[in-house]
């Protein structure tokens, strides 16, 4: 066996989470969710703490009720 050790850069990690290409990423995927969602949806992209984020919401009360009536966004994010 062997005895080859791999140690993470915590520093170059955390710098990638946030980045501008991970945040691009990110708002493609939160685009063909929030589409799949239909009318009334939102997203945004946010930088935390630890890394970047995408949200998909229910913004419209039409949209509220849809996705508590049938997991629109749930559905949608498989």
């Amino acid at each position: 066996m062997s005895k080859m050790q791999f140690k993470l850069n915590s520093s170059g990690v955390s710098s990638l989470l946030k980045s501008a290409e991970m945040q691009s990423v990110l708002e493609k995927k939160a685009t063909d969710v929030k589409n799949r969602c239909g009318d009334g949806y939102e997203q945004d992209i946010y930088v935390g703490k630890n890394r970047a984020n995408a949200m998909v919401r229910a913004e419209t009360t039409k949209a509220k009720k849809d996705n508590y009536n049938n997991n629109t966004l749930l559905k949608a994010v498989r």
